[in-house]
């Protein structure tokens, strides 16, 4: 779960980078963002960003339930 975060988040982060270095090559001007691949990188990290938040969320739950599981287990 924590390399499904880490992928998420980072390819969410070199989207960014990707469109920086796009305007920055001039990929914009004449609407070159709305052809090819660029609508996907653009894209990329409003769905990543979110995703990766509710994926670390969902693995700090099943840390704090093992952790409690593995507590009680050993009480006993």
């Amino acid at each position: 779960m924590a390399y499904m975060v880490a992928g998420v988040v980072g390819v969410s982060i070199l989207a960014f980078f990707a469109m920086i270095a796009g305007t920055a090559a001039g990929v914009g001007a004449n609407d070159g963002f709305s052809q090819g691949v660029w609508p996907f990188v653009i894209m990329l990290p409003l769905f990543g960003l979110p995703l990766g938040f509710v994926l670390i969320i969902a693995l700090l739950v099943i840390s704090t339930v093992r952790r409690s599981r593995h507590t009680r287990a050993n009480k006993n």
